[in-house]
């Protein structure tokens, strides 16, 4: 009796997709052993690994079906820019600020230009030039956060500007492969297909943002009883595949679709856990992708073209530094903070790849672009800690070279644009109808393509055909549509704002009724636009028009107390994982966030005792303690073990303060972001009808009132830190304030 059966005849013979993806991983394993071990970034570990087994070098196996590693590679490029996504989040692009936006839009035009140049200089056909510009004009995420953190600066002012412009630069990236993709198509600068792509961008962007937001967290909390980490990740990834087939089915990349997804769910509660539990999917796959991207180079290129290689990379490196630290001083940053975020900034990384990927792709790159700009890649990303570390006596040797007036000049215009600007009543007004325009407006095209589109011909195929179906559809899309078309047209926003232009300005009166003249206006055009969808005659729409609009005004309580129901789910879904950082400051201050040690010897002592004010210049604005929060706290309040502290201070000052609080942390232990607290820096003149003209500090009681703790203030020419409780407020004062927005605004 035979006690053993012969094996599958799939033992016989290994397909070679198994074989490649096995001399992959071990290839890619031991690099990545010999990386850690030389502390450098795995990435050049894949990439070493994928030139070692591709097929331009023999001395080691080779890479035998590289069409299937190359979808592997594209799977991989999908979980990389879901990873991505998850930790962008829109929220944060809102929030983000202005400086970084100005920095980070200088930045990339100057790079496409820089690039742009450089290619023809080296007399690179057109499309090179112009890869080879987007390629440079976005810089590595994953490098510069593990950069910050081996050196630790991420308490430091500038690393908050570059985060922000990491995030604005990570849309833009969006943004690029969707303009050359249709520019590689296209083959011609034609600035009404670009123009058409970008709004078709922006029209799904908004679409998807405002149906995942709306959809998505009310799922995901639903079903949590039912969400193990089984079926979290499962979840998880069909919701990107399935993102991933939307954004493909209207005309996009499958690694928007990817990026999309992972920003909606980075603004849910599970966010963090999602993270974690695809990260081991992201790492496998975008190790492939990586390992793929190393088969792709060439060495003989790599020799044939080392001139263009060094060329490529002091572009990089001198382009992303000056244009970098030009952005941030015309945002209204100091020097020394512009000077750093510049330094940081230059280098490039995984989206460059994926640019590079992107035009090898469509066939209309050169096949030495692609090896030329992972070289400079590899190059930059081992001088990145270098130059971060070079930034502050690069800094110290401007300020001693150049002309006091110039260095005079930037200090006046970064004061003077620091701080929290008052807005018009007519700039607050317009940026809500802007929002409300735009974002009703979207839902409403959508509704009635999908109905034309889609549910008319289902119902006229699978329920009732003839002018049965056509009213069915027209009666559902109106449904749908008319809370949407009562908040375009009829809602009422910025009550405030609205009633002092109409009291007290008798020149805006007109303005304001030609506004809502249009509001009205736009939503019959929408409304005439759904009955053009789906009757042959005007008689026939322009009565439909007439009973839809009556309808609207007869029911418009009814769609307001419903129309606010789904505002209230939308904002519940949208603030559930509030986490805002804290703007950057004037002067060189600013706010950030250190958890005190259980091993440092501050624990368990009053601030009284510990005098950090005193000995370090560091305002505690914030003690996060568990669930509560105490704002400005008192002389005799304790620090206790893992205690979270909000600090105002200069980066030296806060760097005292950081050895003192954290001692002896792992190198695996994260930094964590507090919740929303609404605490940041404001700044308020104070005039001779404010609360606290005449009184002193003291006895305005700002800080009893307010919760609120003021760190400065400016009196003509002079600049006075932490000022003493004695001090009297005058007409003109500027104070620097931190404490919660609201609360101010009450008291001051």
């Amino acid at each position: 009796m035979e006690l053993f059966y012969p094996l599958p005849s799939l033992s016989m013979h290994l397909p070679d997709l198994i074989a490649d993806l096995g001399l992959i991983l071990a290839a890619a394993g031991i690099t990545t052993l010999i990386f850690k071990r030389i502390k450098q970034p795995l990435v050049l570990g894949y990439i070493l690994a994928g030139l070692l087994v591709g097929p331009h070098l023999d001395f080691f196996p080779s890479v035998t079906d590289t069409k299937s590693i190359n979808i592997w590679g594209e799977i991989g490029v999908i979980f990389l820019l879901f990873s991505l996504g998850l930790e962008f989040s829109f929220k944060k692009l809102v929030k983000v600020g202005g400086s970084a936006s100005i920095t980070a839009v200088v930045e990339v035009v100057f790079m496409l230009l820089i690039g742009f140049a450089a290619g023809k200089l080296m007399s690179w056909k057109t499309m090179d030039s112009i890869f080879l510009g987007g390629i440079l004009s976005v810089s590595s995420t994953t490098i510069i956060i593990r950069a910050f953190e081996e050196l630790g600066v991420k308490h430091k002012k500038f690393a908050g500007l570059v985060f922000g412009v990491l995030i604005v630069e990570d849309l833009v990236a969006i943004l690029l492969l969707v303009l050359l993709s249709t520019l590689a198509v296209s083959q011609q600068f034609a600035g009404s297909e670009m123009l058409i792509s970008i709004l078709k961008l922006a029209f799904f962007l908004v679409l998807w943002f405002l149906g995942g937001i709306f959809l998505i967290p009310t799922f995901l909390k639903a079903t949590r009883k039912l969400m193990n980490d089984e079926t979290m990740l499962i979840v998880s990834l069909a919701l990107c595949l399935i993102m991933v087939l939307l954004a493909v089915k209207v005309g996009f990349s499958p690694a928007l679709g990817a990026f999309i997804m992972g920003s909606i769910l980075a603004e849910t509660t599970q966010a963090e856990k999602i993270e974690h539990l695809t990260k081991s999917v992201k790492d496998l796959f975008a190790a492939v992708f990586f390992v793929s991207v190393g088969m792709l180079i060439d060495p003989k290129i790599l020799v044939d073209y080392a001139l263009p290689i060094v060329i490529v990379t002091l572009a990089t490196i001198l382009g992303k530094f000056l244009s970098s630290s030009l952005g941030a001083l015309l945002s209204g940053q100091p020097l020394k903070t512009s000077v750093q975020a510049g330094m940081s900034l230059a280098q490039i990384g995984e989206f460059s790849f994926i640019i590079a990927t992107l035009g090898l792709t469509l066939k209309v790159t050169s096949d030495f672009l692609y090896p030329i700009a992972v070289a400079a890649s590899a190059i930059t990303t081992f001088t990145t800690p270098y130059l971060i570390k070079l930034s502050e006596p690069f800094y110290n040797y401007l300020n001693r070279i150049l002309p006091k007036k110039w260095i005079d000049g930037i200090a006046r215009y970064s004061s003077s644009t620091a701080g929290i600007t008052t807005l018009s009543d007519w700039k607050i007004l317009l940026r809500s109808y802007a929002f409300n325009t735009i974002i009703h407006s979207v839902i409403i095209i959508a509704v009635i393509f999908l109905a034309s589109r889609y549910v008319q011909p289902f119902i006229a195929k699978n329920v009732v055909n003839g002018l049965k179906s056509t009213i069915i559809s027209l009666i559902a899309s109106f449904i749908l549509m008319a809370p949407f078309l009562w908040a375009l047209s009829i809602r009422r926003i910025q009550k405030t704002a609205y009633s002092h232009l109409w009291l007290n300005k008798k020149f805006t009166r007109g303005p304001l009724i030609a506004i809502e003249v249009f509001r009205i206006a736009l939503g019959i055009f929408f409304v005439g636009f759904l009955m053009y969808e789906f009757f042959d005659t005007w008689v026939a729409a322009g009565i439909a028009l007439g009973l839809i609009v009556l309808v609207m005004v007869i029911f418009s309580r009814k769609l307001q107390a419903f129309y606010n129901k789904l505002e209230k789910r939308f904002m519940l879904n949208l603030n559930a994982r509030e986490n805002q950082k804290p703007d950057i400051l004037p002067w060189d201050t600013h706010l950030t966030e250190i958890k005190v040690s259980p091993e440092s010897d501050v624990v368990g002592k009053t601030l009284a005792e510990l005098m950090i004010r005193e000995k370090y210049g560091v305002n505690i604005a914030l003690i996060e303690r568990g669930r509560n929060n105490i704002p400005t706290p008192g002389r005799d309040e304790r620090l206790y073990p893992n205690d979270n502290l909000l600090l105002i201070g200069a980066d030296d000052q806060l760097a005292s303060v950081k050895a003192l609080l954290e001692v002896d942390l792992p190198d695996t232990e994260q930094e964590k972001s507090f919740p929303d607290k609404e605490m940041t820096l404001q700044k308020v003149v104070v005039s001779t009808e404010s609360p606290v003209y005449g009184l002193s500090i003291r006895n305005a009681g700002i800080r009893e009132k307010a919760q609120a703790l003021i760190v400065g203030i400016e009196r003509g020419a002079e600049r006075i830190l932490n000022p003493s409780s004695d001090f009297i407020f005058d007409s003109g004062d500027v104070i620097w304030i931190v404490g919660n927005n609201k609360k101010i605004k009450e008291v001051i």
